[in-house]
């Protein structure tokens, strides 16, 4: 049963819905910015995100069950050569797409250890669709980059004033030249 989301995942990863979809630039969007925050962390401690000011950050909504898991070996890859220059890559587990990150905590956190070496922050799961349960972070990210994940594994890349930059869709891998180069003109 678990192989059908991940096929299903991999078949329609084409389409267009899985570019990312929109959603309206709001005023939220210009009143705050990422660091006004505060988040849970896997474990269900409280995180400001403030705690990443004058960072670059790689905010993915990841899933353990999905085609592009995959992405996790070059989410750590990205987040450990970069971390030295201010770097962070920051995992947001969401079971909305395919129902393709459906364990605990204690499951997320032990398969991203042990398949993928994951040390980057890992956060709760949250919503990051547009309704009554989405999550506030997610709902400034739509509606700072015009954007919402269409899929697992979708981007947003924070500068380090907190502000927004870009979105990146599923399909746009973490060693892909175009997220690479955002990166490191964020981080000068």
């Amino acid at each position: 049963m678990k192989l059908l989301p991940a096929l299903l995942c991999l078949s329609l990863a084409s389409c267009s819905m899985f570019s990312g979809e929109d959603a309206p630039k709001t005023e939220m969007a210009q009143t705050q910015n990422f660091h006004s925050f505060q988040v849970s962390s896997l474990e269900g401690q409280p995180v400001n995100l403030a705690d990443y000011k004058g960072k670059v950050v790689l905010v993915v909504n990841v899933a353990s069950e999905c085609g592009y898991t995959k992405q996790y070996a070059g989410l750590e890859a990205l987040h450990k050569e970069l971390a030295p220059r201010g770097f962070v890559v920051l995992g947001f587990p969401s079971n909305e797409f395919g129902g393709q990150e459906p364990g605990s905590a204690e499951q997320i956190r032990s398969f991203c250890s042990s398949k993928f070496g994951v040390t980057f922050p890992m956060f709760g799961k949250l919503e990051t669709k547009a309704g009554a349960n989405q999550s506030p972070l997610f709902a400034w990210l739509g509606g700072a980059t015009g954007k919402l994940p269409g899929w697992n594994f979708s981007k947003y890349l924070i500068g380090k004033d907190g502000q927004a930059i870009a979105f990146y869709p599923s399909g746009v891998a973490p060693e892909s030249a175009e997220l690479r180069t955002a990166i490191e003109a964020a981080l000068k």
